[in-house]
């Protein structure tokens, strides 16, 4: 299978509205996978996707890591800002020399999920006709994920992972990974996440999905030619906002805005709390990196998350998990809260018990309580490492 890279792009991504997925993105691997049939019934001709690599894979190909990005993450978890890359890699401290993920010792792989937009085939890129796909674009499941993911480790020669890990949508492609290629996972980890959506999340979703549809500048999802960097940023804006509400905690907001204005805002007056201004923050950011199509694409894929359809209920899916499975929840987490991830332990004989963060910034914890992490990522290479030694 051939292999695509590196190539450049001068510059930030553009805006939302004026993205083109077919930009030539930063020092990203790409690889051409081909065709792929989506569970909704489609085709996506040509599958493109984005990756990047850390360390060294053995002659024995044996020491390879697969990290799941989250919803909005990308390939790049670890290494500078710079050309291609708007911001330094979403867990830095993870992975690399000496890091909890030694890549002196590891080889470690994280690609763009299907329907991304950070050079992974996605609503942005070009369909055959080439146009973007835009309001075209099939609707896609964490299994179609999955099998891109496959296809991206078969091309690199990898027969199994010694540990695949990730947070939030990383995690339900881990527990798809274990069940649907318990031979191909030694080891996983799961962190902040579901084995299925629940009816609060889905609320949630259809909320911000509902944000960006109702924005005149959306155009049924066809705005890619609005020119001049147009596209629904108000609607993806909201989005953000309501999400970004969901991956902290009340606690937190509290105690760090209080009742606070915005500098010499006043609120009587049509001005701003401070919180409305860190909210608007975020949501800027997120319009400056992402494509709204894509968030789209992502969230519904997350709600459509179900371990145990068609495969008779999540008890039997779930106690199909075998390897060693590190399930790891976060405290005042209120969007994933605790028991979800008590329910994969209860369930799934690999996992050994409920693991904790404790953290007073809520679902976000996972990218901010580094050290915690680091920890539990050691807890589950012990395991992997135990159970390889037990079946030598």
């Amino acid at each position: 299978m051939p292999e695509y890279g590196p190539l450049s792009y001068d510059g930030d991504p553009p805006a939302s509205g004026a993205w083109r997925e077919d930009h030539p993105v930063g020092d990203r691997l790409f690889l051409d996978v081909g065709d792929v049939l989506t569970e909704s019934g489609v085709v996506i001709p040509d599958v493109r996707v984005a990756y990047e690599t850390w360390g060294t894979l053995n002659d024995e190909r044996s020491n390879a890591i697969y990290i799941c990005h989250a919803l909005t993450g990308d390939s790049h978890v670890s290494g500078a800002a710079g050309p291609g890359h708007a911001t330094g890699g979403w867990w830095e401290g993870l992975v690399g020399p000496g890091a909890d993920i030694d890549t002196d010792e590891w080889f470690v792989v994280c690609a763009n999920v299907l329907g991304g937009c950070q050079g992974t085939t996605g609503p942005s890129s070009l369909a055959p006709d080439g146009r973007p796909w835009g309001s075209r674009f099939p609707v896609v499941t964490v299994p179609d994920m999955v099998e891109v993911e496959l296809r991206v480790m078969d091309a690199l020669g990898i027969p199994s992972w010694a540990l695949m890990l990730g947070p939030s949508l990383g995690g339900m492609r881990v527990l798809e990974w274990m069940v649907r290629h318990p031979e191909r996972v030694r080891g996983g980890l799961v962190l902040g996440s579901t084995a299925a959506v629940s009816a609060d999340q889905i609320g949630t979703h259809a909320a911000q999905i509902l944000a960006i549809e109702s924005d005149p500048a959306f155009r049924g999802g066809d705005y890619y030619d609005a020119g001049d960097g147009e596209g629904p940023h108000v609607g993806m804006g909201i989005a953000r906002r309501i999400a970004h509400l969901t991956y902290r905690t009340e606690t937190e907001l509290s105690d760090r805005f209080g009742r606070d204005v915005q500098s010499d805002e006043d609120p009587y007056a049509g001005g701003r709390f401070a919180v409305q201004s860190y909210l608007d923050h975020h949501a800027d950011k997120l319009n400056r990196r992402f494509d709204a199509n894509t968030y789209i694409a992502l969230t519904r894929a997350m709600s459509l998350f179900d371990l145990g359809r068609d495969r008779g209920g999540l008890d039997a899916a779930l106690s199909s998990i075998e390897a060693p499975l590190t399930v790891v929840g976060i405290d005042s987490d209120r969007l994933f809260p605790t028991r979800l991830q008590q329910q994969i332990v209860d369930l799934a004989p690999g996992a050994d018990r409920l693991h904790l963060i404790l953290s007073p910034f809520g679902h976000d914890g996972f990218l901010v309580e580094d050290e915690q992490v680091g920890v539990f990522v050691a807890h589950a290479l012990h395991r992997v490492r135990r159970r390889s030694q037990h079946d030598a």
